[in-house]
């Protein structure tokens, strides 16, 4: 919901009336009074799709950003102000992102005395596509200058064409402050590495725990219509790091049996080990490529009570050592 009602703002500033829109997109508008709630992705793709036609706006997504605030990003937003470095923010998306939503999926990859934030986009309509990325780029940027008082990124990439009127690339500059190159390998913002670890003015590590333990609530009731096996990720994401992951501890947690449990992933093909596996690859690659963590410490967010076996588990998972990755 929020990221809905930051393009139902840009709409009203604009003058366009979001009620019969949000009618054919078959969203209730009184469902958007709840700032926790979500939509089908599909009705809010078909949704950007009517309000973009409606504005007439070649970058009706880049402009929508200016109307990024904390709540935009839901509880994730408020950890982000909480947060100690940004470093320590980007350490939280790949836990909390879905809080947000799904209408993308957000990677940090090291580009030498780079970062690159990148986002890669679910929606399939390729007009929606391009507003939504542009919108959720310019909203990083302007959340970040507005809110963490960081500084503007290096440059940023989109993978789609440049806008064919050469008089818009303006209002990309306004909305970035920096270069913006089109037709990239990907789409994201490069940031500067040595600004990742500046201390945020604004961070309390007090109330950063407690939204935390909110936001783990929050990431535990998303899990209601999602197949077994996106809720046993979602419950080891939360947990891993706390005590050794186990199918018991797991069923219990779902309320059935561990019998249950393996027969129903076994309906989808996969198993608790294959899970298990498959999330300690992404934390794993994660951790190696943008933070700082030893060994140990890598290990024990995995649910690991020994390195060695972490090490072991890296190498067949990669056919490399995590140092060597690293």
């Amino acid at each position: 919901m929020p990221a809905i009602a930051q393009y139902l703002k840009a709409a009203e500033a604009s003058g366009i009336d979001c009620l019969p829109l949000l009618t054919s997109s078959g969203i209730n508008a009184a469902e958007l009074n709840d700032n926790s709630g979500h939509i089908a992705i599909d009705a809010m793709e078909q949704l950007l799709a009517l309000l973009i036609e409606a504005s007439n706006d070649p970058c009706f997504g880049l402009h929508a950003a200016k109307f990024v605030e904390p709540s935009s990003y839901s509880v994730l937003g408020y950890i982000s102000l909480n947060c100690s470095t940004l470093r320590e923010t980007q350490g939280m998306i790949p836990i909390y992102e879905k809080i947000v939503g799904d209408m993308g999926v957000t990677t940090i990859e090291n580009k030498g005395d780079f970062v690159f934030q990148r986002w890669n986009c679910k929606f399939n309509d390729p007009v929606v596509q391009r507003h939504q990325v542009e919108h959720v780029l310019a909203s990083w940027a302007t959340y970040s200058k507005n809110f963490l008082k960081f500084e503007a990124p290096a440059s940023v990439w989109f993978e789609h064409s440049p806008p064919p009127n050469s008089k818009l690339m303006k209002d990309y500059e306004d909305a970035f402050g920096c270069n913006v190159f089109f037709d990239q390998p990907g789409s994201g913002i490069l940031l500067r590495e040595v600004l990742l670890d500046v201390a945020l003015p604004q961070a309390n590590e007090q109330l950063l725990k407690t939204l935390l333990d909110h936001a783990t609530q929050i990431m535990s009731g998303l899990s209601q219509h999602q197949t077994i096996t996106a809720k046993v990720q979602n419950l080891l994401r939360l947990t891993i790091s706390e005590r050794t992951p186990s199918s018991s501890a797991v069923a219990e947690q779902l309320g059935i049996s561990g019998r249950t449990l393996q027969r129903r992933l076994d309906e989808e093909e996969t198993s608790f080990k294959d899970v298990l596996n498959d999330l300690r690859v992404e934390l794993a690659q994660y951790y190696l490529q943008n933070t700082d963590f030893n060994m140990d410490t890598i290990a024990a967010k995995l649910g690991y009570s020994e390195t060695r076996s972490f090490h072991r588990s890296f190498k067949q998972w990669t056919g490399r050592t995590a140092g060597s990755y690293r």
